[in-house]
């Protein structure tokens, strides 16, 4: 199919979807859309906690991809939701999350697949496609994280340099967390209070600093975090605190110290030079350490990408289709 360099491809319908039972309680949503008999691909969605959209289809020409998009657990229309404080999360994890990955290819009958994601979405696929690299054809990431400790630290802390005003408010929010080290930790466990008072408060909180962060962007639509339906944003933050607070069950380093494990598969990496929410060097790191990786550098974007971005993405994803 046919499109302007600028334009993504016209908004598709799923043509079969499902709920699929990963173990642990969990049903995780999953759609697929597109050709039937085209090059399979995953949608890895970011957050973690945002929950798959209906753009994201978008990326891919539907005449030679299929396209399967999937709400990790905990969110999106995948059940039991993490807006509900009763809802245990200790069985989601990094680790859960790569086995519901593949459970679902299993369970689609697709040998291997092309991976799609950003923020979030890139540290989960580097995870997935280190454990299963066999089951990977490609990767195309923007917006690259890996999620070390290090990288946490800066944008719950070390960003407050440049928005000091906004941290102290972020901080200041949980005063019962002794030092600045603790500050993600409070925010999980009052993401988890029976008193739903408590739990908007905090989800309010972190969702203005998220949104803090991001404000130098070019955004014309509303704030990417503050903007949320209710129940949706409070999965987002209670899963957000989850994993940070406990530096997503990974080593320090451990995506781009194990990054010779994808020897063999190309990738396109794709990063805004001014993206605040995940600096520029995590995904030099790691191009450095993946010889079959592309590095693209977006000079006028930052986290949330730009037009540049997307001409890029959808360049490689393109190219990956042939």
């Amino acid at each position: 199919m046919r499109r302007e360099p600028d334009d993504l491809y016209p908004p598709i319908e799923p043509y079969d979807s499902g709920l699929l039972d990963v173990g642990d309680g969990n049903l995780v949503y999953w759609e697929v859309c597109g050709n039937p008999d085209g090059k399979p691909a995953l949608v890895v969605h970011g957050g973690p906690g945002s929950g798959c959209t209906p753009r994201a289809r978008q990326y891919f020409d539907p005449e030679r991809y299929r396209v399967v998009l999937f709400d990790q657990r905990g969110c999106g229309r995948s059940t039991p939701h993490a807006s509900d404080p009763a809802t245990d999360l200790r069985h989601n994890t990094t680790h859960h999350l790569v086995a519901d990955m593949e459970r679902l290819r299993e369970h689609l009958g697709i040998t291997d697949w092309l991976l799609y994601g950003g923020s979030w979405g890139s540290t989960l696929i580097l995870a997935y496609a280190q454990a299963h690299p066999e089951r990977v054809t490609e990767a195309v990431i923007a917006a690259v994280t890996t999620t070390r400790r290090s990288e946490i630290d800066w944008l719950y802390r070390g960003a407050g340099q440049i928005f000091p005003e906004a941290w102290h408010a972020f901080r200041e929010a949980v005063p019962e967390a002794a030092g600045p080290d603790e500050v993600i930790a409070a925010y999980a466990r009052r993401t988890e209070s029976p008193d739903p008072e408590v739990r908007e408060r905090a989800t309010a909180a972190w969702c203005a600093w998220e949104d803090a962060v991001l404000s130098l962007e070019a955004n014309p639509g509303p704030a990417p975090y503050s903007s949320r339906p209710g129940p949706a944003q409070q999965a987002l933050v209670r899963i957000c605190s989850h994993y940070f607070s406990h530096g997503a069950w990974l080593r320090e380093n451990q995506l781009i110290d194990e990054a010779h494990r994808l020897a063999g598969i190309p990738a396109a990496l794709i990063h805004g030079r001014f993206d605040l929410g995940g600096p520029l060097i995590t995904a030099w790191e790691l191009d450095r350490a993946w010889p079959e990786a592309e590095l693209t550098v977006i000079d006028d974007a930052g986290h949330l990408g730009g037009p540049a971005t997307r001409r890029a993405v959808l360049a490689a994803l393109d190219r990956f289709a042939k």
